[in-house]
């Protein structure tokens, strides 16, 4: 088993350090989005959005065309 560190050995590490440890800990958690828990009003709205697309398909953009956007912004 690796050795775990504490929160506050965490915070002294180098700010190069606690961002790789960072994503790692991110790419982790993203490996297992259906284990992320969702609140009610989490749930409640992502039913309303698919509610809305199901109403009107063609309305909206798809998801290439959002994350092209998202990514000519940065």
């Amino acid at each position: 088993m690796e050795n775990v560190a504490s929160i506050s050995e965490v915070f002294r590490l180098p700010i190069e350090e606690r961002i790789r440890l960072a994503q790692a800990i991110w790419e982790s958690v993203a490996s297992s989005p259906d284990q992320v828990p969702l609140t009610a009003a989490q749930v409640k709205e992502l039913d309303r959005c698919y509610d809305e697309y199901l109403s009107n398909p063609v309305e909206g953009s798809s998801w290439s065309d959002v994350k092209a956007r998202l990514l000519a912004g940065l």
